[in-house]
């Protein structure tokens, strides 16, 4: 098994219903966060091995896997695998 290792992290910005990033999709959203975290590393999107993303009350458009549609909405490879934890 391989290490883990955190190397940056960032959140979408908080949001108001009705408000600037209601015509935002929760993947897309969340994708620009993914896609914003291999930018400020300078990583190579392919060697990401997963993704695990935090998302409090999975409901509604991001019910169904959000970090998973997250991916598929970036410049991370397909085959990138992803959870997501609601705690």
């Amino acid at each position: 098994m391989g290490e883990a290792y955190i190397v940056a992290a960032l959140r979408t910005a908080g949001g108001r219903r009705g408000g600037r990033l209601s015509g935002w999709h929760p993947a897309d959203l969340a994708a620009q966060v993914l896609n914003g975290l291999v930018d400020r590393v300078g990583a190579d999107p392919a060697i990401v091995d997963d993704v695990i993303m935090g998302c409090v009350g999975q409901a509604g458009e991001q019910a169904m896997n959000i970090a998973r549609n997250a991916i598929l909405a970036s410049r991370l490879p397909e085959s990138v695998p992803g959870v997501s934890v609601d705690r």
